[in-house]
């Protein structure tokens, strides 16, 4: 590792050479983070911590792709390299990272960060560096503003998730609904989206309850809720606060049905909660069942991790990240044999992408390249039914 960087920051570079993508980088002489031979690209996402699954699901997803293609000689003869930093889902942790890979490690472009509070925090720094973010996980709308020229979403929004639960709820008859939301912009604007959702309806949550961000403490909320007695609960929040809240909630005896936003990971889920706690959950998705064979990207995912001794690790997060692997490599492509940011950005607003059965498009005017949800349900033995 470089001499300069403090031991914090050597433990957190220490994930370049755990995917085998970069070990001591070399100095580049393009201010853009490409040379003759190199792409360097950068992410921040958290991989320590009790939300730490998330990241390095989507770095071994991201890692996959990138080495399949240095394998067939990279993109224009140039190797890909990631740069992976650890946030640990703190914002002012990503705001320090972003920094460093753009004024350090030169970056050409970032991707696979994590979290709206998060990427809320580093849009300041895109602004002013003009370094485009391809991929967040991120469903706010505070961050799909036509404005926001250097940020590029991969997944569909919040509004179009809560908007797919609220539909499928009521057509089963399902209009007493309670939000538990994590208290921060994330669960705020899933909060958001379920009470949009529902007064187009001319409905509105019996009650909202919200659980502290990076806690467990859910005691008010399950209080809160189990006291308004919902038929359903729509959860805004990520897997340890998720599964804590449902346990909670069960021993009280008010038993209501439980659909949760994507961000929660619905494996981590399972992983918690048991195959028979878990049953009967249903998880909103926004990217295709990673198990599946129906689409060619699917089987080229698990094709990967298998050449890698990796099959079993297949994963809604692992499959995200090698999705928007491939669409930075499919947009560097487009932006020629001397590629520059604002290439590569025109290069993601030219045309649609068919990422071999997931399509991304970004419209004029937009920064949001899909709007696919679908509703699953975790069956029998823990499995995901879609």
């Amino acid at each position: 590792m470089s001499a300069h960087l403090s031991p914090r920051r050597r433990q957190l570079l220490l994930h370049l050479s755990s995917i085998g993508l970069a070990g001591v980088l070399p100095p580049v002489s393009a201010s853009e983070g490409v040379d003759g031979t190199h792409i360097r690209l950068g992410m921040s996402a958290p991989f320590s911590g009790p939300n730490g699954v998330y990241g390095k699901q989507m770095q071994e997803g991201i890692a996959a792709y990138f080495r399949d293609v240095n394998a067939q000689g990279g993109v224009g003869g140039r190797k890909l390299e990631l740069v992976a930093l650890d946030d640990g889902y703190e914002p002012a942790t990503a705001v320090v990272n972003t920094r460093h890979l753009i004024e350090q490690q030169r970056v050409f472009a970032l991707l696979g960060f994590y979290g709206t509070a998060s990427t809320l925090a580093v849009m300041p720094v895109l602004e002013q560096s003009g370094v485009p973010l391809i991929g967040t996980i991120s469903g706010a709308e505070v961050l799909r503003k036509a404005e926001q020229r250097h940020i590029f979403h991969l997944r569909a929004s919040y509004g179009d998730e809560t908007a797919a639960i609220v539909k499928n709820l009521l057509t089963v008859g399902m209009s007493q609904v309670a939000v538990l939301y994590q208290d921060d912009a994330f669960g705020q604007a899933g909060l958001q989206g379920v009470t949009a959702a529902l007064r187009q309806r001319s409905l509105a949550p019996i009650t909202a309850a919200a659980v502290p961000r990076n806690s467990t403490d859910v005691r008010a909320a399950v209080e809160a809720i189990a006291s308004a007695k919902p038929q359903a609960v729509v959860m805004a929040t990520l897997y340890r606060p998720c599964a804590e809240f449902i346990l909670q909630l069960r021993k009280t005896g008010v038993r209501p049905h439980f659909v949760a936003l994507s961000p929660v990971g619905t494996d981590q889920l399972i992983g918690l909660l048991g195959r028979d706690g878990s049953r009967g959950i249903e998880v909103s998705q926004v990217i295709p069942k990673p198990w599946s064979d129906r689409l060619e990207v699917t089987r080229e995912y698990k094709r990967a991790l298998a050449s890698q001794g990796g099959v079993d690790s297949a994963s809604y997060y692992g499959l995200e990240g090698y999705l928007n692997a491939k669409l930075v490599v499919a947009a560097l492509r487009r932006a020629g044999a001397m590629p520059t940011r604002e290439g590569l950005m025109a290069g993601l607003r030219r045309a649609p992408f068919d990422l071999d059965g997931y399509r991304v498009e970004f419209a004029e005017g937009r920064n949001a390249g899909s709007s696919y949800v679908e509703i699953s349900v975790i069956g029998a033995d823990g499995k995901i039914l879609t």
